[in-house]
């Protein structure tokens, strides 16, 4: 039986970030109580609000380095959350660095969750909007050519599924994907989505997650491919991929098999797995793990937007 071995420095401070199974008993309470806190951000970036659908309450928040002038790549990014809670707020601090470090602009949509909104809802969210900052490409100040995506656990599978979805509808071209711990696959068939013990995201918890977002369609045959893109058999075509995983992470497998078709179906795609790193090591910033985790998705994305220029 394959047993979670956590990084020695993460195993002395994993009780700073409790684990707690979710339930729709207190999913409340837990969307109430999370993130505790956002750090502080700095003025040199330009952060503003736009609709795509009112009556949804599905907004893109745009985020512009101050005084950056002309037309430049763009970076879309989807928060995580288990598909059942989190906030665009979440890509704030995130933007406040990249935008600056790279010269770009980023733009972070506020999607429906679930269960209240299952599949498709909240894709076809990420999809508008994603379809919103390509349409005003030009007042955005990007170049609508050089658009690459994002996306952290969930929001890792909603960009996945996004990338799917735009390959399929032809209308916006996607330059590359990254892929940060993507839950994507809903049927817990891997010896990692077993695992007992996971720190911070359980297999109950991931479970309860899928639950939410499939609604009716969770346990049977009948899941697409653009909710779960493990299930696709088809990914040619699809923008270069970057996907990094933990090696104590629940999604370790599922990641990996992803990783691995992508490369045989002829897509560009890097991997790069952790050993002992649980599913959000970000939390553990002080962690030699978690900076060489962030380090080396920084790279890559640095690399990217330099093909681009």
């Amino acid at each position: 039986m394959d047993t979670v071995r956590l990084d020695p420095e993460i195993e002395r401070l994993e009780h700073l970030v409790p684990t707690r199974d979710l339930s729709a008993d207190f999913l409340a309470e837990i969307r109430a109580s999370l993130p505790v806190q956002f750090p502080e951000l700095s003025d040199a970036v330009e952060r503003s609000d736009h609709v795509v659908d009112e009556a949804n309450g599905v907004v893109v928040r745009v985020h512009r380095p101050v005084g950056l002038e002309g037309v430049v790549p763009c970076v879309y990014s989807i928060h995580g959350g288990g598909y059942i809670r989190g906030t665009c707020d979440m890509d704030d601090a995130k933007f406040d660095r990249w935008c600056q470090n790279y010269g770009i602009v980023g733009v972070s949509v506020e999607y429906r969750l679930a269960p209240e909104t299952a599949y498709p809802g909240p894709l076809e969210d990420c999809y508008a909007g994603l379809k919103l900052t390509y349409d005003n490409a030009a007042d955005i100040g990007i170049d609508p050519k050089k658009i690459g995506i994002t996306g952290v656990s969930a929001g890792g599978g909603l960009c996945a599924a996004l990338a799917l979805l735009a390959r399929d509808r032809g209308e916006v071209p996607l330059q590359f994907q990254l892929l940060d711990c993507p839950m994507i696959d809903d049927r817990q068939i891997t010896p990692s989505s077993q695992l007992e013990n996971l720190v911070i995201w359980t297999k109950e918890t991931n479970a309860f997650g899928w639950q939410c977002y499939l609604g009716d369609l969770y346990g049977t045959d009948n899941v697409p491919y653009t909710a779960a893109a493990a299930r696709a058999e088809d990914l040619s075509g699809l923008p270069e991929a970057y996907v990094c995983v933990g090696g104590a992470d629940g999604f370790r497998d599922e990641d990996i098999i992803y990783a691995k078709r992508l490369y045989g179906a002829g897509v560009p795609t890097e991997l790069h797995v952790y050993p002992g790193a649980p599913h959000g090591v970000g939390l553990f910033p002080q962690t030699k793990i978690a900076k060489r985790y962030a380090a080396h998705r920084e790279d890559w994305l640095m690399r990217q937007l330099a093909r681009l220029r």
